[in-house]
């Protein structure tokens, strides 16, 4: 079967590799599409250090070929979107109801066992974030899928397995944003599109897009920003203008970098909270001054997967999608096959896509 693998940093290709059956508690799926999201960029260009060889994709949804044994969450036919964080169930986080810092999620590149089920000349290789999905099939742990109705269009269920999810549940569940808000959203990409969703959904009265590309920031309107700032400008300067010196009640950095991160908590409003989404690189820094923080009271948070319960909010997210609520439709702006993933990530590093997706 044909996947896109990592072979080291800054280099990768579309080769045939091997799959080999699915074991005890794991499922074979045909994929029906796959999203071309960032994080895979990260392990492209070594931001995010991984395991290589590696066979890349955690954004997807598929078709259940067939079930290892003890599998009863699925069956075979049946429609799934996978999950890249696994929901066991079992340990300390699941019983916690935070499945989303469950506690089987570690990096090791295989899936729960460690070990992968991907050959590359007869030697195994490692795949991303126990799913490896930008393949033709792939074979992932029970515990990584959940099924969905039929009807669905595989490229935008694809889209809740990360972005989607990520983004919208960073506004609904992380910071949960209040109706009548103010809310300013830092990086207007494909999960900061979907951050501004969720605000909408939730209600905010004013949302503003920040970025530096004066298109991200119109297309930003077409998902439910109300203002933008001065492209390349003050930031700050706009927000609190808009604000009446106030600043805003949420702010959202969805690109990963530290001086970014600084002007988000100037941003925010005394009181306010600061929700960090974007993964920068490990060596990155950002700094307050020590007093500021209790003088003003602001509250920084962190956001994993959007604190997804992903059982619960796949169908969730793609419920609001039948209703017309959430617009998953709009953020595809290009298809690929899987042989021009090349293409595909050359369109991600320019920005030319809200999200491109790879169709089997």
């Amino acid at each position: 079967m044909k996947a896109v693998v990592v072979h080291e940093v800054n280099d990768f290709s579309v080769v045939n590799v091997d799959l080999d059956a699915p074991k005890t508690g794991e499922v074979l799926v045909k994929m029906g599409a796959t999203g071309i999201c960032h994080s895979d960029l990260s392990i492209i260009n070594g931001t995010i250090r991984w395991k290589l060889p590696s066979v890349i994709g955690h954004e997807g949804a598929g078709i259940i070929e067939q079930v290892g044994e003890g599998v009863t969450n699925v069956k075979p036919g049946d429609h799934v979107v996978l999950s890249f964080i696994p929901n066991c169930g079992e340990c300390y986080s699941c019983l916690r109801h935070e499945p989303y810092m469950c506690r089987q999620n570690k990096p090791h590149g295989g899936l729960l066992d460690g070990t992968s089920r991907v050959r590359m000349n007869g030697e195994e290789i490692a795949v991303m974030s126990f799913l490896g999905n930008m393949a033709e099939y792939c074979v992932v742990p029970a515990a990584c899928v959940v099924s969905i109705d039929k009807s669905y269009d595989f490229k935008a269920a694809a889209l809740v397995g990360c972005g989607v999810t990520t983004g919208v549940g960073a506004a609904i569940k992380t910071a949960q944003v209040e109706p009548g808000s103010t809310v300013a959203v830092f990086g207007c990409g494909g999960v900061g599109l979907n951050v501004i969703q969720g605000a909408r959904i939730a209600g905010a009265a004013r949302i503003i897009a920040v970025d530096l590309s004066a298109e991200k920031m119109e297309m930003a309107k077409a998902f439910g920003a109300t203002d933008t700032v001065t492209p390349g400008g003050d930031a700050v300067k706009d927000i609190m203008g808009m604000t009446d010196g106030i600043g805003v009640d949420y702010t959202f950095e969805v690109v990963g970098n530290g001086k970014l991160i600084e002007t988000c908590f100037k941003a925010t409003r005394m009181n306010g909270t600061c929700v960090l989404v974007g993964v920068g690189r490990a060596d990155d820094r950002f700094s307050f001054n020590a007093m500021i923080v209790p003088f003003t009271a602001k509250t920084i948070k962190g956001c994993m997967y959007g604190s997804a319960n992903f059982k619960v909010d796949f169908p969730m997210y793609l419920d609001l999608y039948r209703q017309h609520k959430l617009d998953l439709d709009s953020l595809v702006t290009r298809t690929y096959s899987i042989d021009e993933a090349p293409e595909a990530f050359a369109d991600l590093e320019s920005g030319k896509n809200a999200r491109g997706v790879i169709v089997f």
